[in-house]
């Protein structure tokens, strides 16, 4: 019965599961709750600020079947850790901490936070999204792995590497880290780097006039009604604050809760000893990740409110991977380089695991899709393609999301390698059943 429902799960869960059968099952991997997984892990918790680093724990890699090797991979991967875009990200929190001091409202507690916002925010001056030394190591480590995990690919001799990026410049040295890695590991691998807004795209699909078209701006309502059930400011309020009718009077509670909540989250983008998530209990770090997680797969996901429609901004993208590995001759690697909301609707576009699914009941959604599993800082989806050593056979390709094995829609008898034929024939159907429905529409 188990192995029933395992195989249900990983090859029926597709974009169009309805929501009864999801209320019903729940996905390989899933068994430990999102809250407890966060209780053990406050880190997971910053969504897509998640340090690559300190997300799950990944599995040893399972054998290539027999007879068979790798000899390609394509790759979609995102920037590594960064400072956050907005100065008002740390100028919001710095500037209402400042009036409450002003005013002889702070508690110790508030007046210690205050310092050390203030102590950290020199570093953000001139560096806002850049990639940060910690950024930088991810990568690096992405591409020992890299490698490690495949050296008939990465060791082969005058192996061929093409190597691109968005023009944005944590994306670019992101690139070079994992480039520097496999020179260091192949002197004779022949790397072409390239960035231009040529390839814009595919890589960073442009949502100017595609947005309203897909329908991201449906879920608004509900990002709104979710922020304020899960967002409970009192008690923090009355730990950093001493004047509780001062705090009404003057302070936002709920956005100033989630502003700092976001600075204390992407703190673990930096080598420092600063921290802010004791300011929250284990329940609040908890409600302010399902916000975010919502809010995600509201915008980004496969959300039957945005009727599921929002993978598809990245239809060019799984066009270019499909288009690219129909041109593979030899032994060799393409890696593509950009940002976390391209990585989350591809890995929903490509229905890996359990990215794919719809979910309507959204107070339930974190049993079955949770957002740092797919796009933490330096996250990549890699497809490694086989072939036979000897003779003539089935290309067979395995999915890695963020290293860890995932699975396909399409049947297998040898978990986790698959045809390639049968999927690279999915997805064609499923882009050109899309475009027809689209076509119809405008």
């Amino acid at each position: 019965m188990k192995k029933n429902l395992l195989l249900f799960i990983a090859f029926g869960y597709s974009m169009t599961i309805q929501a009864q059968s999801v209320s019903e099952m729940r996905a390989p991997g899933f068994e430990t709750s999102a809250k407890d997984e966060i209780a053990a892990n406050h880190y997971l918790s910053g969504s897509n600020y998640l340090d690559y680093d300190r997300q799950l724990t990944t599995k040893a890699l399972t054998p290539a079947p027999k007879g068979y090797v790798p000899f390609y991979m394509s790759h979609y991967g995102r920037h590594g850790s960064r400072w956050l875009i907005n100065e008002k990200d740390y100028t919001l929190p710095i500037n209402i901490l400042k009036d409450a001091r002003m005013a002889g409202k702070l508690t110790p507690l508030g007046e210690e936070t205050l310092k050390k916002l203030e102590a950290f925010f020199p570093t953000t001056i001139k560096r806002l999204g850049d990639l940060t030394t910690v950024g930088e190591r991810q990568h690096h480590g992405i591409g020992k792995r890299m490698t490690q995990n495949f050296p008939e690919i990465f060791k082969a001799p005058n192996v061929k590497i093409d190597a691109r990026s968005t023009t944005v410049f944590r994306c670019i040295l992101s690139m070079i880290a994992e480039c520097e890695e496999l020179t260091a590991a192949n002197p004779t691998a022949q790397i072409h780097n390239d960035v231009s807004e040529s390839l814009q795209y595919y890589l960073n699909q442009p949502w100017d006039g595609i947005v309203k078209k897909l329908g991201k701006k449906t879920g608004e309502q509900d990002n709104k009604t979710y922020r304020q059930k899960y967002t409970h400011p009192e008690r923090l309020m009355r730990t950093l604050f001493n004047d509780e009718a001062w705090v009404r009077d003057n302070i936002a509670s709920g956005d100033f809760m989630r502003q700092l909540f976001d600075v204390a989250t992407n703190m673990q983008s930096h080598d420092t000893d600063i921290e802010f998530f004791s300011l929250f209990t284990d329940e609040e770090i908890y409600d302010q990740w399902r916000i975010r997680n919502i809010r995600w797969y509201l915008d980004y996901g496969p959300s039957p409110v945005a009727e599921q429609k929002m993978p598809f901004s990245q239809r060019n993208l799984l066009k270019n991977i499909i288009e690219t590995a129909d041109t593979v001759t030899q032994t060799q690697a393409t890696l593509r380089f950009g940002h976390e909301v391209c990585v989350m609707p591809l890995a929903c576009l490509l229905e890996l695991d359990n990215c794919g699914i719809a979910v309507t009941n959204l107070d339930e959604l974190d049993k079955y899709w949770r957002n740092y599993r797919i796009f933490p800082m330096g996250c990549n989806i890699q497809l490694i393609f086989y072939k036979p050593k000897k003779g003539n056979g089935d290309i067979l390709v395995k999915a890695l999301l963020n290293e860890r094995e995932a699975y396909m829609p399409a049947k297998t008898d040898n978990w986790p390698y698959y045809k390639w034929q049968d999927l690279r024939q999915y997805y064609l159907d499923k882009l050109a059943k899309f475009d027809a429905e689209n076509e119809k529409t405008n």
